[in-house]
């Protein structure tokens, strides 16, 4: 049974050819997927009834369920889904006030390598890479279950995007070309995987890649991320600038505030220092508490002051507004372990 949530429409049309029917067809289904988010063949109604018990012989528009949803109070909406295979991952669906946008936070992996010390997600371990249709599903899930259009989508769920960067760039694709998200609408996060960093410099995307830092040095870094060892801030540096001189994109830095770990004044002038010849944005990210550690989050005097020390030094800083805390949806929090 092929699964026509992830297909473009050359794939699509192969389905319909081997029934004998026109492209014509095939750009119908890809319409009732991608345009209207259908959740089943018999909801695509300008295709004649036979046509649709033929379509259903070899074929279903998904096989994803919604295990489990939650509201938060400030409208987020955190998904847990099921795929064919029994795994789970969270996916979650962010509204801001008075904005148009809808932005779809997607899992990469089931579970995460990276296992930085902050985050609850790592604590599972790396289960799986996720298929690219799989990536896909969640925003189909999203559109499906609350009839809304997403216009960005950031990969900042479950998982280290470059870790499955070939499925990741596969639902990148789609989601600009059939979903009709333009590419700057796109964001990939990474803890920094310099290798495949490096392979997106020379792709040239008008996507926006996303660091995630959180230490102005090797000491601190090292003691929150795992992955400091094997890719330093030095050497990811050297690849950063390699990445802006190549496609002359702007980089995010997502920088995660911790009490009494990385948010004093010296580790505001630290990092200042360290990206004071990079191209980019600064994402500041008051944490968020997880029950896996024993981390708080700091005042919002001091956050206000990192952010104040930061822009002194020329850079455009921002204070991520914090969305489905009160449902564990916020950055750090997804587990995807009520299975």
């Amino acid at each position: 049974m092929e699964i026509l949530s992830g297909l473009n429409q050359a794939e699509i049309e192969k389905i319909t050819d081997a029934l004998n029917a026109s492209k014509f067809r095939a750009r119908q289904i890809h319409n009732w997927i991608y345009l209207k988010s259908v959740s089943s063949i018999d909801e695509m109604t300008d295709l004649s009834v036979k046509f649709r018990e033929e379509l259903k012989s070899v074929a279903a528009v998904t096989d994803v369920k919604i295990k489990a949803k939650q509201v938060s109070s400030d409208g987020t909406i955190k998904y847990l889904l099921e795929f064919s295979d029994g795994e789970c991952v969270e996916t979650v669906l962010m509204r801001f006030d008075n904005r148009a946008n809808l932005t779809a936070c997607v899992s990469s992996q089931v579970g995460c390598a990276v296992n930085c010390s902050f985050c609850a997600t790592g604590k599972r371990g790396f289960i799986r890479n996720l298929t690219a249709k799989e990536i896909i599903e969640q925003v189909l899930t999203i559109q499906r279950d609350t009839g809304l259009k997403v216009t960005n989508v950031v990969f900042m769920g479950q998982g280290e995007p470059l870790l499955n960067l070939e499925n990741v760039l596969r639902a990148m694709e789609i989601f600009n070309e059939d979903f009709q998200i333009g590419a700057r609408r796109l964001t990939v996060s990474t803890s920094g995987i310099i290798p495949q960093i490096n392979k997106l410099a020379e792709f040239n995307m008008q996507s926006t890649l996303a660091i995630s830092l959180h230490a102005p040095n090797h000491n601190i870094r090292r003691k929150i991320m795992k992955i400091e060892d094997k890719y330093n801030m030095a050497d990811l540096k050297t690849s950063l600038k390699n990445y802006v001189d190549k496609t002359g994109r702007r980089i995010t830095i997502e920088y995660l505030l911790i009490k009494d770990v990385n948010d004093t004044v010296e580790n505001a002038k630290e990092l200042a220092y360290y990206l004071s010849d990079i191209k980019c944005n600064i994402n500041l990210i008051p944490y968020n508490p997880t029950e896996q550690n024993d981390y708080k989050r700091p005042s919002n005097n001091s956050v206000m002051k990192f952010k104040y020390l930061l822009e002194h030094s020329g850079k455009k800083v921002t204070v991520r507004l914090e969305r489905g805390a009160d449902i564990d949806a916020a950055c750090g929090q997804l587990k995807g372990k009520v299975c």
